[in-house]
């Protein structure tokens, strides 16, 4: 092989090595309990991103009101037309489920 031949050989073995460690660093194994929680996006259960799964829990919730009350207070005429876009009947279905859930919980 020649010199050009070896230094891109080695350069795609780094490359490959760099994004082994990249995809290790930004997609960790799921915590054991999300198995069990349902929060696990490998075998297609709602939700698979991690965004969306922080974002439904409980202090994403939290942090979206947040944002939404701070929205309000600083800038109200803008979250009324966010407000509007949203579907309402969704988001009433799907606090709905979640109130429900809540108290089968503590049920069970």
């Amino acid at each position: 092989m020649s010199e050009m031949d070896l230094a891109r050989s080695d350069t795609l073995a780094k490359l490959a090595a760099s994004r082994a460690e990249i995809r290790r660093v930004l997609d960790p194994p799921p915590p054991p309990d999300a198995e069990v929680s349902g929060l696990s996006g490998r075998d297609g259960m709602f939700p698979r991103s991690r965004t969306m799964r922080m974002l439904l829990s409980i202090r994403g919730v939290g942090t979206v009101g947040a944002l939404a009350g701070g929205l309000l207070l600083a800038r109200p005429a803008l979250a009324v037309k966010l407000l509007r876009m949203i579907p309402a009947g969704a988001v009433a279905r799907m606090l709905l489920v979640k109130g429900i859930a809540a108290l089968k919980a503590k049920r069970g």
